[in-house]
C-alpha cells in the first residue's frame, strides 16, 4: 500500500506576455547580429550573400535559441519576481 503525496507548494513565475518574449527575442537576435557582423563581417565579406547568410544565422539562431533567449527569461523572471523598490 502506498502513502498518498501531498503536494508541495512551489512559486512558479507567470511565462511572459507574447509582447515582452517577442520583445526579448528581438532584443538576442539584433545584438547576437550586430556581434557576428562585427567579428566574422571581414573574414566572410568577399563570399556570395547566401553563404555569409548562412554562415550568419548557424551562429546566430543556436547561441540564441540555446543561450540568450533563456538567459533574458531568467533575469526578466527574476526582476519580475523582485517587490516593487527593492534593490541590491
Amino acid at each position: 500500500m502506498s502513502v498518498p503525496r501531498t503536494p508541495t507548494t512551489t512559486t512558479i513565475a507567470a511565462a511572459p506576455s507574447v509582447h515582452h518574449r517577442a520583445l526579448l527575442t528581438w532584443l538576442a537576435v539584433y545584438s547576437m547580429i550586430t556581434v557576428t557582423q562585427l567579428l566574422l563581417g571581414g573574414l566572410i565579406a568577399a563570399l556570395p550573400l547566401p553563404v555569409r547568410t548562412l554562415i550568419l544565422t548557424g551562429v546566430v539562431v543556436p547561441v540564441v535559441v540555446y543561450v540568450l533567449v533563456p538567459a533574458l527569461l531568467r533575469v526578466h523572471a527574476e526582476v519580475r519576481r523582485r517587490p516593487a523598490g527593492a534593490t541590491r
